[in-house]
């Protein structure tokens, strides 16, 4: 019968809580370490604003020598290693009660020992361990003497006596077979009665307070946030506060009423007089519309303070005035960085109800964001390139939305030492160009009703030349065995065929993150404002580059047919998550033909197909004496026709002659 003890030691309890930690570190550790592995390393705008940029960015996410960046999970892991290093400690340290009796062990002797040797042995152990001539030493008691010298005779009864021998081969113990002991991994003192009050505090405070804390704080932040990661009460607002023709100015205002409830609790109080100097210079470059914007975002300073205060830093970052506090910096940038998730939690709402206007202005204003342009109806594209503010670009003469040859003009005339700079940032933008956009159904001629249709758009970038303007490109070749390859593949985006393709990181100066660029396919019907299939976003166009045999890449909508039979002119819109006025657009026609009329069309081709009969046959004597065609053997159609109507006209002449000698018999 085996008997239960508690953990005198700690042990049991050391190794149970090793086991556990182990178990929870070893892949935790090993997830850390692959997701805080360096990131492959790619090409990015090589303008010096640029550079610059990606070095605070660097020094932002990994701190520095003298202000590490410690992350959650960093101290997770140090505090849970730090505990199962503690313990290996502590139970190296302690003394193994569990072991195999072995005499020769206790003895000091090889197990090849010779029964004299060992009684000749364990007689010099008895001298000098016998309690009657062992003089007690500093911390030992007679007690411990004692059972060493037991200790000592029962391990040479073991080799010597044949019964107790017997027992500890049969039973490993000289004592015969010994009742079998568990530890419970439990410390005596959790269990001593002197501890039963603490013992049930922390019992009712770990299950009783901080357990449904937790489930609840879990449940409740759950609910709290929709399924793009915002604020229910964010998504609320977009769901109210946007119209079918809401525009730039009224996104922008939804934007700024998320912050309420998107954005961690700032220190208000901290830095108020920098903040009402900012909306001075915000209400001098805007002319008065600030408080027009600020009217439509509800960001009064009483009610709405931490709306008021992100919105401010908002458009200090699109007007590019510089922060100086610490504190308002490292909002800023909190605010900017949260901008992507709410802003397409934005576009969700809007073409949950096919709303094109704001789907449109919510897709610039990522834009007009990562470049700290404001919205503005008039061209400010080329206040992207270095050198040139937005002020200045509205002054320089209008162009096409690929060209930005006026901005060098501007900054080469005025011997600009930011002339290089631009040069260097136009490589990294290029122009997008919709090289073709098509319906194409797998395997069919026609599109009929509720089929499923394929939306294929062919695109490339076109590089720009060092004076802006567009570098000319020879039309691509179209391939229908590619399309047709790309069509019955699984993949929204094509393989290219010269291998795989990784666009570099986007000219983003002002942005606080690398930025890679990104692009929308949307497909609108323009008459009624409506988007007709949910927009992709995707990734790595190429830049042509037809020495390489880059031309261009295609993707692909899947979306079903509509149920009527006609013409549907929808147009095809290509808008940048990266570049203010890289778009491109396109109309395109939808024809969906009846299935009844294809029917009936395919039937009387296939009447029309049936040859003629040959002259010679039966059915050919029949069709000549009807006045039909038929196949002339040796012949061409051409011949038998000519044949059949000289025999109508000898038949005509035969009528006459016969008419005319009736009428003389009269």
């Amino acid at each position: 019968m085996a008997q239960y003890s508690y953990d005198e030691t700690g042990n049991m309890a050391a190794y149970f809580v090793i086991t556990f930690l182990s178990i929870f570190l070893v892949p935790y550790t090993f997830t850390a370490l692959f997701a805080s592995s360096k990131p492959p390393s790619l090409p990015g705008c090589q303008c010096q604003q640029c550079t610059a940029q990606r070095d605070r960015i660097r020094k932002r996410e990994r701190g520095s020598i003298f202000t590490p960046k410690l992350r959650r999970r960093t101290l997770i892991i140090l505090v849970g290693w730090s505990v199962i290093g503690f313990l290996i400690y502590k139970v190296k340290q302690s003394a193994v009660e569990n072991k195999i009796y072995d005499p020769f062990e206790i003895l000091g002797i090889s197990t090849s020992a010779t029964v004299k040797e060992i009684k000749s042995h364990y007689k010099k152990l008895s001298r000098k361990f016998h309690p009657d001539k062992v003089k007690l030493a500093v911390n030992e008691t007679m007690d411990a003497v004692e059972a060493k010298f037991v200790e000592i005779t029962k391990a040479y009864k073991a080799l010597t006596d044949e019964t107790i021998r017997k027992n500890w081969e049969l039973y490993g113990h000289p004592d015969g077979r010994q009742e079998i002991s568990m530890g419970i991994a439990i410390p005596p003192w959790v269990v001593e009665s002197r501890n039963n009050i603490w013992v049930l505090g922390a019992y009712g405070v770990i299950f009783g307070g901080a357990l449904p804390a937790i489930v609840g704080r879990w449940w409740f932040g759950n609910r709290e946030k929709t399924k793009d990661g915002i604020h229910s009460r964010s998504a609320a607002a977009f769901f109210k506060g946007l119209s079918e023709e809401s525009g730039i100015d009224e996104v922008t205002s939804s934007l700024g009423k998320a912050f309420e409830w998107d954005l961690p609790k700032s220190k208000l109080g901290k830095a108020d007089a920098e903040l009402v100097e900012l909306e001075k210079k915000i209400k001098e470059k805007l002319n008065g519309k600030w408080d027009e914007l600020v009217k439509l975002a509800e960001a009064t300073p009483k009610a709405h303070a931490k709306r008021r205060r992100a919105f401010i830093l908002l458009y200090a970052h699109l007007l590019r005035l510089p922060v100086q506090n610490p504190t308002l910096q490292k909002e800023q940038t909190q605010a900017l960085l949260q901008t992507p998730a709410l802003l397409n939690a934005m576009l969700n709402i809007s073409m949950a109800r096919n709303w094109l206007l704001p789907t449109i202005a919510a897709m610039r204003l990522h834009a007009y964001l990562a470049q700290a342009i404001p919205p503005s109806p008039a061209d400010l594209k080329a206040a992207q390139l270095p050198g040139i503010d937005p002020s200045d670009a509205s002054t320089l003469p209008k162009s096409e939305s690929s060209d930005y040859a006026a901005a060098i003009s501007s900054l080469s005339k005025s011997e600009s030492p930011a002339l290089p700079e631009a040069q260097k940032a136009l490589e990294r933008i290029g122009h997008t160009e919709i090289v073709d956009a098509s319906f194409k159904v797998i395997d069919e001629r026609y599109v009929t009703p509720s089929s499923f249709v394929h939306l294929l758009v062919k695109l490339r970038l076109a590089p720009l030349a060092k004076d802006g303007s567009a570098v000319p490109l020879p039309k691509p070749e179209m391939s229908e065995k590619r399309d047709n390859e790309f069509l019955n593949s699984k993949k929204d985006t094509e393989d290219l065929p010269s291998g795989e393709y990784v666009s570099g990181y986007a000219h983003a100066p002002y942005w606080p993150a690398n930025r890679k660029p990104a692009w929308w396919i949307v497909l609108a019907d323009v008459k009624s404002n409506k988007v007709v299939v949910p927009p992709i976003k995707i990734t790595d166009v190429p830049v042509a580059d037809p020495t390489r045999g880059i031309d261009y890449r295609a993707y692909k909508i899947q979306f079903q047919a509509p149920q009527t039979v006609g013409l549907f002119t929808w147009k095809v819109f290509v808008v940048s998550d990266t570049f203010v006025g890289d778009e491109a657009a396109r109309d395109v026609v939808l024809k969906i033909d009846d299935p009844a009329v294809l029917a009936a069309d395919e039937g009387a081709d296939a009447e029309d197909d049936i040859s003629d009969p040959e002259e010679d046959s039966l059915a050919g004597q029949m069709a000549l004496m009807r006045g039909g065609k038929v196949k002339k053997i040796g012949g061409g159609r051409g011949e038998s026709e000519d044949e059949s109507s000289s025999d109508e006209e000898e038949e005509e002449v035969k009528r006459r002659d016969d008419s005319d000698s009736d009428s003389d018999s009269d």
